[in-house]
């Protein structure tokens, strides 16, 4: 909230409702806790939402509406399309020869205010009001929606009930049809959800979304729909329209609100009809560093440490959807300067850099990661990033490029990062080749995050303490908590605090928004070296590892869940095997 905080002082000082030393006492807490002295405020009972947003209405000298109060027609209401009210928090309450009258958490955002000018064609007149009171006004375009909605199938069966495989191309370019698609993929983005999967079944079809990792249930739609929904995105996919018996994988761009949006494609036939998923990367997203990803101290240490090593191989491994080309692409944005020349071999470019040779893999016509790496090593690079080892010849080339002076990125598919080089020892690879190439492997997955807006403290109870300590051993995840710095002192789980979401409107009453990290890096250290030589065993490194310091993936999990970032729901649900 864009309040001045010494006017603030002065508002609630005056009114009576804190004196000046307790609120430079919260002030002095927020800043220890890393949050704004507004959320504190609320905390304590000291003022309610209402009282802020009046004392930003006074402040910015922009009328406050309470909407609470008024009843909003839907004439009025859905001139502002509800995907955007949500987004920008924006609710268009009355209408007037003058112009139309909206509520706004930050009237002062401008650019959002020109948008809507430019969309409805009249004057707008921004109000002030709280958060609370623009996510109840929500809930009003909901009947409307699911009306709007209604209204599309109705449209859309009329069509598809008469239509054959010779009208399929028609039916895709049909009103009702693109109208459908466009609506799931503007909810899709709104709700930053990384999937979008259309599943038929005997007698409808059901839309799910994954959204940080879990799917969840959209909508039902009539079965005689799909046709003309899997029609009309293999048109926008440049897929064969007519085949249904095989698979077919495809891809598609748009741009939405300044942001390009790339949709990977897969339909495979299915016994009641051809499913379709579709993947979807903001290329246009900002490249997070490796803190904004959620490295504690020491990996970030270990890896900024190897990061800089002229040569090399350093592995991300994890399963499917575990973030590991994101910590690529964060490790390459460290290293991206005018000295050096960075090449990649990708499938898929999921983000655009600058001053970067990104090549996208078409295995079709013969370019593959192996066939890519081997042209890549005459361009003069520096560094290399490979999208994925995937297979014998591509390990060969990548090992290879780190003996000839090149720092190689990659990923790889394991569980551990203990379980990289047994894994490059079975793909054909040397031993001796591996220990004296392999500089860093980090193992990852990603948890939900801890909702801002509902997060509260909480002790674990004596049942979940018993599901703790039979599933782990605790004895074991002590020595990184103290080396953290998390605890200062060697404490039993009763005593401990740990936080959860309550859930609230801006999750979706979840509990959880978006996500982050957990990771572990192992160093080939020279010990690590002889054990690589040795052919160890995962368990082996694994414990050598750890007994030279190595923070695990579930230590690290747990370091997140004190510092309130996640919950130990999460760490138990990411970590089981």
């Amino acid at each position: 909230m864009l309040l001045d905080i010494k006017k603030l002082k002065i508002s609630l000082v005056e009114k009576g409702l804190i004196n000046s030393h307790d609120f430079d006492v919260l002030v002095a807490k927020a800043t220890k806790e890393k949050k704004e002295i507004t959320d504190i405020l609320l905390s304590e009972n000291i003022v309610t939402e209402e009282n802020l947003y009046q004392e930003l209405s006074r402040q910015i000298k922009i009328p406050f509406v309470d909407l609470s109060k008024t009843i909003i027609r839907k004439d009025i209401l859905f001139q502002i399309p509800e995907l955007i009210a949500k987004k920008h928090e924006i609710i268009a309450f009355s209408e007037d020869e003058t112009g139309l009258g909206v509520a706004m958490t930050n009237p002062e955002d401008l650019q959002t205010i020109e948008s809507i000018k430019k969309k409805v064609g009249k004057h707008i007149e921004p109000y002030v009001a709280s958060k609370g009171d623009i996510f109840s006004a929500l809930k009003q375009y909901r009947r409307g929606l699911r009306q709007e909605f209604k209204d599309i199938i109705d449209q859309s069966l009329a069509i598809s009930r008469t239509a054959s495989d010779d009208d399929l191309e028609k039916l895709a370019e049909n009103l009702p049809i693109v109208r459908i698609v466009n609506t799931l993929i503007d909810h899709a983005i709104l709700q930053n959800a990384s999937d979008i999967h259309i599943e038929p079944l005997e007698k409808n079809v059901i839309i799910r979304f994954r959204i940080d990792g879990i799917l969840h249930d959209v909508i039902v739609l009539p079965k005689e729909i799909l046709a003309g929904i899997v029609a009309r995105i293999k048109v926008l996919a440049n897929l064969k329209i007519d085949e249904h018996r095989l698979p077919q994988d495809g891809r598609f761009k748009i741009e939405k609100d300044e942001q390009k949006i790339s949709f990977r494609v897969s339909i495979i036939p299915i016994f009641d009809g051809e499913k379709v998923v579709t993947r979807l990367l903001v290329e246009s997203g900002r490249i997070l560093s490796l803190e904004e990803l959620g490295f504690q101290s020491s990996a970030l240490a270990i890896t900024k440490r190897n990061v800089n090593k002229p040569n090399g191989l350093i592995l991300v491994t994890g399963p499917t959807g575990s973030g590991k080309t994101t910590t690529l692409y964060s490790i390459m944005n460290m290293l991206n300067t005018t000295e050096v020349n960075i090449a990649t071999i990708e499938d898929p470019i999921e983000y655009r850099m600058p001053r970067i040779n990104q090549s996208q893999v078409k295995p079709k016509i013969g370019f593959t990661f192996s066939t890519g790496l081997r042209s890549l090593v005459r361009q003069d690079p520096d560094i290399i990033m490979v999208g994925e080892i995937r297979d014998e010849e591509t390990v060969e080339m990548a090992i290879h490029s780190a003996l000839t002076g090149h720092l190689v990125l990659s990923t790889l598919h394991t569980m551990s990062a203990a379980g990289a080089p047994p894994r490059l020892i079975d793909m054909k690879a040397k031993p001796f080749l591996v220990a004296s190439t392999l500089n860093l492997i980090i193992a990852q997955r990603l948890v939900r995050r801890i909702c801002k807006n509902c997060r509260e403290e909480y002790k674990l109870d004596a049942k979940k303490i018993a599901i703790l300590e039979k599933e782990f051993d605790m004895e074991k995840i002590m020595p990184a908590l103290l080396q953290e710095k998390v605890i200062t002192a060697k404490k039993p789980l009763s005593e401990l605090t740990f936080y959860r979401g309550k859930g609230c409107e801006h999750c979706n009453l979840q509990g959880y928004k978006g996500r982050t990290g957990i990771y572990e890096t192992l160093e080939t250290t020279e010990t690590i070296k002889d054990l690589i030589v040795d052919s160890a065993p995962t368990e082996k490194i694994q414990a050598q590892a750890v007994s030279e310091g190595m923070i695990t993936m579930l230590q690290d999990g747990f370091i997140k869940a004190l510092l309130g970032f996640t919950t130990i729901d999460e760490i138990l649900r990411v970590t089981k095997e």
